[in-house]
Order: C-alpha cells, then sequence, then structure tokens
C-alpha cells in the first residue's frame, strides 16, 4: 500500500521519474518508457471495471501504435479496500489486524 500512495504522489506531483530505479543505468537510459509502462499498468487498475483497457489496446500501446489514456484515476483504493486498510491498532500486543479482501474486490472480474 505504500508503494501506491507512494506512486499517487509521484503522480500529483509529476516527478514520475523519480520512480525508476536510479543504480540501473538502462533504466535511467529507458526513463521515459518505463514511466509510460507504469502509466499503462495503472491504466489497467482502473477502479471503474470499464475504463480498463482490453488487452488488444494493451497491446497496441506496446506496439507504439496508440498511446495510454490521459485522464487517469490514480486512486486504486476502492471503498470496500480502503475499509480493510483501516486496522484495528491493539496497543497491548502491538499487533495490527486488518479484514482480509478478496482478490476478487481488488482487481473486479475478469
Amino acid at each position: 500500500m505504500h508503494l501506491l500512495n507512494l506512486f499517487q504522489r509521484k503522480v500529483k506531483e509529476d516527478q514520475m521519474l523519480d520512480l525508476v530505479d536510479k543504480s540501473s543505468e538502462d533504466m535511467q537510459l529507458h526513463g521515459t518508457e518505463v514511466v509510460e509502462m507504469m502509466k499503462l499498468a495503472a491504466w489497467c487498475l482502473q477502479n471503474d471495471i470499464a475504463k480498463r483497457p482490453s488487452m488488444s489496446v494493451v497491446v497496441k500501446v506496446l506496439d507504439g501504435v496508440m498511446d495510454v489514456e490521459g485522464n487517469l484515476d490514480y486512486c486504486f483504493f476502492s471503498p470496500q479496500v480502503s475499509r480493510a486498510m483501516k486496522a484495528v491498532h491493539n496497543s497491548k500486543d502491538d499487533v495490527v489486524i486488518a479484514s482480509t479482501v478478496l482478490p476478487s474486490i481488488l482487481s473486479g472480474p475478469r
């Protein structure tokens, strides 16, 4: 969840390139393409299932025939997931308890 929050913050700050591995010369060399792949991944993770691209559209983006949708929602947490993420902190045992989220809720129907 921390990585998704970081990703969302970097998108808002228009600093997605900061997420590219700085210790990899190849990743730095192709930073722009890496950012485009992150945007493509975000498009595939849209909460509104109707806004997700089909696999044929994903292939077109990968082939360079199409661009990634520009109006993406970078908040990947549906209300069910947000509620599940809220943990109840038990100070006696210093244990965090969270409810289980089914994979079908996270990814939507296939």
